[in-house]
Formats: C-alpha cells, sequence, structure tokens
C-alpha cells in the first residue's frame, strides 16, 4: 500500500530505519487542509479545515510488516495518531494514500510551517 510520511519517517529524520527495505514513490503535498504542530522532538498533522496549508512529505510503497510496525510506532491502538486516507495534491490525487493524523489535544503546541 502507499504511505504518506511528513515527519519523522522522512528520509533522513530519525525514524527512517522503519521504512528500511520499502520503496521511495516521490515527494508529495496534502491538500490545504492540514496544521502540523510540533510536539516536542516530532511533529503532528491535525484536521484543520478553516486555516490549514499543504503539508509537504514523501510518499512510499510499504508492505503489511511495515505498516503494522509503523501503527506500533504511531501508538494507533492508544489513540496518539490514527492511520486513515490522506487527500494528496496530482500527481497522487487519483490514488488512495493512507498517513497518520494526530488526534490528541495540540492547544499548548507550537504551529510548524508546511513542513518539519
Amino acid at each position: 500500500m502507499r504511505l504518506f510520511v511528513y515527519g519523522t519517517l522522512k528520509r533522513g529524520h530519525s525514524n527512517h530505519r522503519y521504512l528500511r527495505g520499502q520503496t521511495f514513490v516521490g515527494m508529495a503535498m496534502t491538500h490545504p487542509r492540514f496544521r502540523l504542530h510540533d510536539l516536542g522532538g516530532y511533529p503532528g498533522m491535525v484536521l484543520d479545515e478553516r486555516e490549514g496549508v499543504s503539508i509537504h512529505g514523501e510518499v512510499w510503497d510499504v508492505d503489511e510488516v511495515c505498516l503494522a510496525n509503523l501503527d506500533v510506532l504511531e501508538d494507533t491502538a492508544h489513540g496518539e495518531y490514527v492511520r486513515e486516507v490522506v487527500p494528496l495534491i496530482a500527481p497522487f490525487d487519483r490514488e488512495v494514500i493512507e498517513g497518520y493524523r494526530y488526534l490528541r489535544d495540540v492547544s499548548q503546541a507550537r504551529v510548524l510551517g508546511a513542513s518539519w
């Protein structure tokens, strides 16, 4: 499956090792519906239909084992992140691509620009 990553999973960042053996597809941007927040060492992408921006990231082809490991890393079982379809701008606009959206309170977190 294809996965959009925007933070520590990107090439050159601290958790990129989790994508070892997976295939880089290309650079991508979300539709302008999100905000990126600094959560202290990693970013969280939250939905913001009113003042959202396009988040810059990467698209990867990942296998089921990798995806299961990423779900653990992103703590989807305890509601820190949810993996869901993320609307991307062309050339990926006609594909179903998932990404991790942050679910917890960000009211005290600093808003970042379009990339981590």
